[in-house]
């Protein structure tokens, strides 16, 4: 157990000096199996983890959605989303705000990310909201915090990343998805509502939209709804397992990406784009295994299993104490590298404690949205600030934290009530 802990806070240390995550665990994972066996069975363990992880044909469902999500933004469906969103809302006080968080979910569920949901609406929405008189502080933590839908509402990258690492039906996780993605975006609208109404000069209405115009726009998000049906659809009613449904998703937003004009040298650059990505994901994957080998070779999770036991405390205070964990490293690490250094620690401790591993995924993937907007790190905060650099990050920090607080009464509701997570995947997939 000791040699687990001393790993960690190698590896932090490691990231603090800026040396890659996926480096950083693999090297540390390499060298802990090497200490606790021999050279030979190391090297011969990494190679392996290697090879299988590269040729998994589950793994191909990531790229899959990676491709399908810039399709997706290359083919500019955030606009019409937030036009759409605007027609009905932006007439109200704090409208145009709410409608950037209704549009942030519907392009979620294509998109799966939540730099690119940030990062798009940052040129979407910000210059509406401007030119309404709306305070830079509002509309930027409007944006950062709906930018975090991107890895909640299914599809999700960080779930199939998470599907893959505790071996849990990815189906049924983003089945799961679905209702706590409503329930984050009705706590968003409240802590809009919240604001405006303590102080309603940060978000003026806009003009009322007619409602022969409020159906035109409507009618323009049907390439949205389309993808939607297809991917989700079908891998709720059985047509598509994940991997067929990214498949069908990718080449369903290729063919609207086409139909908005999009060009040879955008294809290549989405591409490009697609393929970095995805591996950087399988190199950091391929990192995390080696080291959740090593963690796992030195008895940690038993040992934590054991330690818990030995405690006079009721398994929500355990959950409370992994949440809290969570929190704090979410500070230190970006997103992907939280999940993929945590997870296989504490999931054999979750089924140990008999609860179901989809809902802690579900409560994984919240509390990981919340690191998107968690001091220092923030990334949506540093990705609006790369994008607006007239804006100060002290103006964006102000606004997220409205925003913040929502984020964490949610995750409560969503701990103390599994049947918001659950009922979904039990309706489709049984119990």
């Amino acid at each position: 157990m000791l040699d687990s802990i001393i790993g960690t806070v190698v590896i932090l240390a490691l990231v603090f000096l800026r040396v890659p995550i996926a480096f950083a665990m693999g090297l540390v994972g390499f060298v802990g199996l090497w200490i606790l066996g021999d050279l030979t069975p190391a090297l011969s363990l990494v190679g392996q983890i290697t090879y299988s992880t590269a040729r998994n044909y589950e793994f191909s469902v990531l790229p899959l959605f990676i491709l399908m999500g810039n399709f997706v933004n290359h083919a500019g469906l955030s606009r019409e989303l937030y036009a759409a969103s605007n027609a009905f809302l932006g007439h109200m006080r704090g409208g145009l705000a709410m409608a950037t968080i209704f549009a942030c979910g519907g392009f979620a569920s294509v998109c799966g990310s939540s730099l690119a949901t940030a990062a798009t609406f940052s040129k979407v929405a910000m210059p509406s909201m401007r030119r309404y008189g709306y305070a830079d502080s509002l509309a930027t933590g409007v944006i950062a915090a709906g930018g975090t839908l991107g890895i909640l509402i299914p599809p999700s990258v960080v779930m199939v990343i998470y599907g893959f690492l505790t071996e849990a039906s990815i189906g049924r996780l983003f089945a799961a998805g679905v209702l706590p993605g409503m329930v984050a975006i009705s706590f968003y609208i409240a802590a809009i509502q919240v604001i405006i109404g303590l102080r309603p000069k940060l978000g003026p209405p806009a003009e009322r939209t007619a409602w022969p115009e409020r159906w035109r726009a409507l009618s323009k998000v049907w390439g949205v709804l389309a993808l939607f049906v297809l991917v989700m659809g079908g891998i709720y009613g059985g047509i598509f397992t994940p991997t067929e449904a990214a498949g069908m998703g990718a080449f369903g937003a290729f063919l609207m990406a086409l139909l908005k004009g999009m060009r040879w040298r955008e294809l290549r650059d989405v591409l490009a784009e697609s393929a970095m990505t995805s591996a950087i994901l399988l190199t950091i994957l391929i990192g995390a295994l080696i080291f959740a080998n090593f963690v796992n070779t030195a008895g940690f999770p038993n040992a934590l299993i054991q330690f818990v036991r030995s405690l006079d405390v009721s398994p929500i205070m355990v959950i409370v104490a992994i949440l809290v964990i969570y929190l704090i490293l979410g500070c230190i690490l970006e997103s992907i590298s939280m999940i993929l250094l945590t997870v296989p620690v504490f999931f054999p401790l979750i089924l140990d404690m008999g609860y179901d591993l989809v809902w802690f995924g579900i409560i994984v993937v919240c509390v990981t949205e919340i690191s998107f907007l968690t001091p220092p790190i923030r990334m949506n905060v540093f990705v609006l600030r790369a994008m607006l650099p007239d804006v100060t990050t002290s103006t964006i920090f102000r606004g997220v934290t409205p925003f913040f607080i929502a984020d964490i009464f949610r995750l409560a509701v969503l701990v103390a009530f599994p049947i918001i997570s659950l009922i979904l995947p039990r309706l489709f997939y049984g119990s």
